[in-house]
């Protein structure tokens, strides 16, 4: 069996060739791509018995790669996004895991695979559809309470998220302060984690507010934001590892 790999993060590679490896040893993977680009050009002149898919690959969304290259292979779906396309790859009799994978989800998945008695054509068009309409819906403007007034801020004009004694505020790109009736738990489900990320239990951050960081130990990162607020953005140690993912998302 040919298999072909497509997946931005190193690691999740190495996980995935190891899980293989214990599963189907004897499994050729013919290709690892990273990018929409390098599916293209790989899937334009080569061709594999199995496709793993990410979702969010380094230079945009891996359903665009259906887009410019005709492609008539299965796919097992891997992405941490469990709302992407289920459907979808249940019509086309296509299987998905929700990451972390482990080796019992790639063990049914690829005996999902083999049990087909005939390989199916995938109709990409359909996935690319219901792909589009799939995508998250994350929160685009906050409403807040301004000298007696109401007024709103755009998601795009938000630099961070805080917690001050018992209140959650929103800081924009201008330095200014806003009491929001949101708890950060909240906040986490209805930001974009391509743009926002929670550094700590005192904040989420937005990286257009990023301006440097500094290490103040091998295991803490402080981030000097382009704008000034009471609370200190400091990288929990616990967060670090993904926190250097998301910046190199």
């Amino acid at each position: 069996m040919k298999i072909l790999i497509i997946e931005d993060e190193a690691l999740a590679v190495q996980n995935l060739k190891a899980i293989l490896k214990e599963l189907e040893p004897d499994a050729d993977i013919v290709g690892v791509c990273s990018s929409v680009r390098e599916s293209v050009l790989w899937l334009s002149d080569n061709t594999a018995d199995l496709i793993l898919l990410d979702i969010h690959l380094s230079d945009g969304l891996s359903f665009k790669i259906f887009e410019q290259v005709q492609v008539n292979t299965p796919v097992i779906l891997t992405t941490a996004y469990d709302q992407y396309a289920i459907k979808a790859f249940e019509l086309n009799s296509i299987d998905y895991i929700i990451k972390p994978i482990k080796v019992a989800d790639m063990k049914r998945s690829i005996n999902k695979f083999r049990t087909l008695l005939q390989p199916k054509t995938v109709d990409y068009q359909n996935l690319i559809d219901v792909l589009s309409r799939s995508q998250p819906k994350y929160r685009q403007r906050f409403s807040v309470n301004f000298g007696g007034k109401i007024k709103s801020v755009d998601i795009n004009d938000i630099a961070c998220f805080y917690i001050l004694g018992k209140s959650v505020f929103i800081c924009t790109m201008s330095g200014q302060s806003y009491d929001l009736g949101f708890s950060l738990d909240q906040l986490e489900k209805e930001l974009s984690p391509v743009d926002f990320f929670r550094i700590s239990r005192q904040m989420i951050i937005n990286h257009k507010a990023i301006e440097n960081m500094y290490f103040l130990s091998n295991r803490t990162i402080k981030i000097e934001a382009k704008v000034k607020t009471p609370v200190e953005a400091i990288v929990s140690i616990l967060r670090l590892s993904e926190f250097k993912n998301w910046l190199n998302r």
